[in-house]
């Protein structure tokens, strides 16, 4: 049986298996504990709920086992069955318990929500600089298969001609370090890049300049005001007529989009994010919140507070 007693001991396997260090997993687990009577009292009290507070069966793990479950249905994205017989568990309360406390997990990190909240006070050139280094802000939509819908409308909605498959589409914004400042919610997977932008967009501080991939053609002129950096764009016919200088251009915004390549790739080592999603779309938005806060609690470290 697993248990955070045991697994702690192994450091390397408990990063392996939840995407965190100890050290980060255990802040976590002290601001829930701190919050999870508030919430457990919250949760009883609604007024849908047909048993009475008190009544219904205990949880059979402690809040602590199931934070460690959450993270490794997360990181592993292993079936419903063998995270049941690995924790002890019946197959039916293991997704049961996970929804529960996600929305508790959710307070506790920093997602992108709380960091943008933080940028849209921001007033001075210093405050500016702390969260966009270098005043750049990488741009760029993440992709995720899912099942191929019964619904016929849904088979044709999220149908993406790019990768051929069922996907969904997820807007992120992130600074030079990697840090996910904003994060957009599910679109299906047939609507553009740029038409996700053009819904949905952040409002960067003055000076800070988006760089984009060939996805968002026409923001220059959409959004002059952004001065946006995008590559320049060869001839659909002609694969030789951009100049050296555009060349090198193109080379060297690459370098610095770069960094939000990388942070898709650690969203994605989080296999619930990486594989085809298994669960139902209106949970997904939950689901990518506490994993872009994951990415987020790694890269700020876990001594962070983001209110």
């Amino acid at each position: 049986m697993f248990n955070y007693a045991r697994l702690s001991k192994r450091p390397a396997i408990f990063r392996s298996f939840t995407g965190l260090e100890v050290s980060e997993f255990d802040s976590i687990c002290v601001k829930v504990e701190s919050r999870y009577d508030e919430f457990e009292r919250q949760r009883l009290s609604k007024e849908d709920r047909k048993n009475k507070i008190g009544a219904g069966r205990p949880f059979k793990l402690s809040l602590k086992n199931r934070l460690l479950m959450l993270f490794m249905y997360y990181r592993l994205y292993v079936t419903s069955i063998l995270a049941g017989f690995l924790f002890d568990l019946d197959q039916s309360n293991v997704l049961k318990d996970i929804r529960m406390i996600a929305p508790l997990v959710k307070e506790c990190v920093p997602l992108p929500k709380k960091v943008y909240g933080r940028v849209r006070r921001v007033r001075t050139l210093e405050e500016v600089e702390e969260y966009f280094p270098g005043f750049k802000a990488m741009i760029d939509a993440l992709e995720q298969e899912i099942p191929r819908p019964k619904d016929r409308e849904k088979r044709k909605s999220h149908y993406s001609g790019k990768k051929r498959r069922h996907t969904v589409k997820t807007q992120l914004t992130v600074n030079s370090n990697g840090l996910i400042v904003h994060k957009t919610n599910h679109a299906r997977g047939r609507r553009h890049d740029y038409a996700i932008f053009k819904q949905n967009h952040p409002e960067l501080p003055d000076g800070v300049r988006p760089y984009v991939d060939l996805g968002y053609f026409g923001i220059q002129n959409d959004y002059p005001e952004l001065d946006a950096a995008i590559p320049f764009k060869r001839s659909r016919w002609r694969r030789d007529d951009l100049t050296e200088e555009q060349k090198a251009s193109n080379k060297k915004l690459a370098k610095v989009r770069v960094v939000v390549e990388h942070t898709i790739s650690r969203l994605k080592k989080f296999r619930i994010m990486g594989d085809e999603f298994r669960n139902r779309l209106k949970r997904y938005d939950v689901m990518s919140d506490i994993v872009c806060g994951l990415v987020n609690l790694r890269i700020l470290g876990s001594g962070a507070v983001i209110p």
